[in-house]
């Protein structure tokens, strides 16, 4: 069986990441490796936190400057609560996006994107692949109860991970697919969840690293630990052989 690296190099591949409270620390620190690796994609999609490092990283933000200021973060960067379907507004969070990419366009990255959401009108998921960066990947992000809905257009769009928590909405079928899972230790999942599973199609390798710290809006430190963490288990998964089209370290 070849190695993960192997088979990264050996044709194009998209990137997909799940999404996961706060785990953008987590996707930032593999796709920090990737980066060092000259392993780029052709594609990405995902979800919520996914969502929000693939965009960025499609944008052109590199994952240094990404992590630079992910580890700068605090809560009052994005905490901005306000009457609404949700605590926070959401415009700390934007313009952070904003600044951060250039209040760039979906469309004008460096890669073909799909940020997968979930429309609240007809509770399925919806994938943006062009548009305002910000607005798309806050929408991606908008958590119920935490986040206030996100209108694009004429539609609002809450958390992409409610109905596509694996970020593959976007995805084409046959598409060779290298995919990010981040293992979903929330409350409110069920046991035996199909989001809590690894996603099963043709094509698809996917990387789950265990262990990573749990992060959120009071526990910033933690992200910062899961960013290193993640940094150092995706140099081991490039080197370990695939098995049932599957890597875990």
């Amino acid at each position: 069986m070849p190695t993960l690296h192997q088979w990264l190099r050996s044709a194009p591949f998209t990137l997909s990441m799940s999404a996961g409270f706060f785990s953008f620390f987590a996707h930032c620190g593999m796709v920090s490796l990737l980066e060092e690796e000259g392993l780029f994609p052709v594609q990405i999609t995902g979800a919520s936190a996914g969502a929000l490092v693939g965009a960025c990283w499609a944008a052109g933000c590199s994952s240094a400057v990404l992590k630079e200021r992910l580890f700068s973060l605090t809560r009052e960067d994005f905490w901005d609560p306000g009457l609404g379907l949700g605590l926070l507004r959401g415009e700390r969070f934007r313009d952070v996006l904003r600044e951060l990419c250039d209040d760039a366009l979906l469309e004008d990255g460096r890669f073909p994107v799909g940020l997968s959401v979930t429309d609240m009108r007809s509770w399925s998921p919806h994938v943006l692949r062009s548009g305002r960066l910000a607005e798309a990947v806050s929408a991606s992000c908008a958590v119920p109860l935490l986040f206030q809905p996100v209108r694009i257009g004429r539609r609002y769009f809450l958390d992409g991970g409610l109905k596509d928590r694996h970020g593959l909405a976007g995805v084409a079928s046959g598409e060779r697919v290298f995919y990010h899972h981040i293992a979903s230790r929330s409350p409110w999942r069920r046991k035996g969840s199909a989001a809590l599973a690894l996603p099963a199609r043709d094509n698809l390798v996917s990387l789950t690293i265990h262990g990573l710290p749990r992060s959120g809006p009071s526990r910033l430190e933690s992200g910062r630990a899961a960013f290193e963490q993640a940094r150092s288990a995706m140099r081991l998964a490039l080197e370990e052989e695939i098995e049932g089209n599957r890597v875990e370290v």
